[in-house]
């Protein structure tokens, strides 16, 4: 397994809670660091800010408030760059869970935990942490004047205080969840929580128990009661991301949910009413959304009351120069670099590229130039783009729409041109549905979606 340059903290007074942690994620993560009192937070701070923190919510015997935890959170939030926080709980401790994920926290695990779901906790927060270190989670993330994102807020503003659910859709990297979060923060239930979850990385073998919950002693795991993201989210908006990769039995299971409002925790007798709003996601074409043997008609119906396109880069072409500035500067603030104007050249070529990566790919290829570029201006190589003057887009048959990108021939052989190459020929094969590209690669969702975002696709 290659190690991984991320650096996690756990924060927790136990010591054995603590090792274990750390045991699981060493092999993992290139750093894991472990704290035993929120008192040593800002020594570490100074040195070096982590990227996630797995934050214990009590560290005073006795107590079980969590007002240590959330003041912890509280601090490590208003840091300009915060690491994502994952607040652990004990099985009681659902209410003070939500409590956190109102307060800035991205998900919470409770204990004893799965070492699985605790994996997957840290690769999502990872793979989320760097589109929302680079901007607020608000509308005004969401850049650009030009017609088509003028019209997009114009929606978001119409739609966001009814209790609509909401589709959004749009190519890989254009800023779904932002569009998401957008809503929700305009929407009735802003004061609740902004639940994410992607729905390409559930396993299908724990699919219920997440969403729904489980009691004491439904399954040889299920060592106490859980509650699921629905019950989690109450009051707030639950984000089902990369809904076009749900298997179709687990769609039938979503469904019922919908229609019902209401879940039933496996073990359970009862079913309990929810009280969500539903934004869903994917990167899915319409029409393979209307494929019955993709997806469920009567599911799509319940997700489609309102529809939103999120635009990709291509057709807002005008965005290209404020968006670059926007993140330079970002970057240039992150890494203490110089601020620097970008080459004629270099922003004629920028905004010709086909951005097949969309907003994702640009900001990246920011990042890239502020931490490569030595001259006193940003010339084109510094954004490491392909030679030739744009990158083509590669089409199926059967949507003939962009689904992934095609790298231009460099003549240039590396793992890294073939990895590329071979990720977006399968994503394309795979009309841009990830669970088929993964297993085509012999990878698992989650590994694909590190090797989309490590190429920008």
């Amino acid at each position: 397994m290659r190690r991984m340059t991320s650096h996690i903290l756990i924060l927790d007074d136990d010591a054995d809670v603590a090792c274990a942690a750390q045991m699981l994620l060493r092999r993992r993560h290139g750093k894991v660091s472990v704290l035993h009192t929120p008192a040593a937070l800002p020594a570490l701070l100074a040195q070096a800010m982590p990227d996630v923190v797995l934050l214990d919510m009590n560290f005073t015997p006795g107590r079980s408030d969590g007002a240590e935890g959330l003041a912890a959170l509280d601090r490590l939030r208003a840091h300009l760059q915060p690491p994502a926080v994952i607040a652990m709980t004990a099985y009681a401790d659902v209410p003070l869970a939500v409590q956190a994920l109102k307060r800035g926290a991205c998900d919470f695990i409770t204990k004893p935990w799965d070492n699985a779901r605790l994996v997957a906790a840290i690769d999502s927060a990872l793979a989320a942490r760097a589109p929302a270190a680079v901007a607020a989670p608000s509308a005004s993330a969401l850049m650009g004047d030009s017609p088509v994102m003028q019209a997009l807020r114009s929606m978001i503003a119409s739609v966001a205080p009814t209790e609509a659910n909401l589709l959004v859709l749009g190519e890989n990297g254009v800023g779904k969840e932002l569009v998401a979060r957008a809503v929700h923060l305009a929407s009735r239930r802003a004061a609740g929580a902004f639940l994410p979850v992607d729905m390409g990385a559930l396993p299908e073998s724990t699919f219920e128990s997440e969403l729904f919950g489980h009691r004491k002693g439904a399954f040889t795991d299920a060592k106490a009661d859980r509650a699921g993201r629905f019950q989690a989210a109450r009051g707030g908006t639950l984000f089902l991301d990369e809904i076009g990769n749900l298997p179709l039995p687990a769609q039938a299971k979503l469904l019922t949910a919908l229609e019902r409002r209401e879940v039933t925790p496996i073990g359970a007798d009862r079913a309990e009413s929810v009280d969500v709003r539903i934004v869903s996601a994917t990167n899915l074409d319409e029409a393979r959304l209307f494929d019955a043997s993709v997806f469920r008609p009567d599911l799509l119906f319940r997700l489609n009351t309102i529809v939103l396109r999120v635009p990709p880069l291509r057709e807002r072409r005008a965005d290209i120069a404020p968006l670059l500035r926007h993140y330079l500067a970002h970057y240039e603030q992150q890494y203490q670099r110089p601020a620097r104007d970008v080459d004629a050249a270099a922003l004629a070529r920028l905004e010709d590229d086909a951005w097949p990566g969309n907003v994702r790919a640009l900001r990246h290829a920011c990042e890239r130039a502020v931490i490569l570029g030595a001259g006193t201006v940003y010339g084109v190589d510094d954004f490491g783009l392909p030679q030739a003057a744009s990158v083509p887009v590669m089409m199926t048959a059967a949507t003939a729409a962009p689904v992934a990108p095609v790298p231009a021939a460099s003549g240039e052989l590396s793992l890294n041109a073939l990895e590329r190459d071979a990720v977006a020929a399968a994503l394309a094969a795979a009309g841009g549905n990830i669970t088929q590209a993964a297993r085509m690669l012999g990878v698992s969702r989650a590994a694909l979606y590190r090797k989309l975002e490590k190429h920008g696709i």
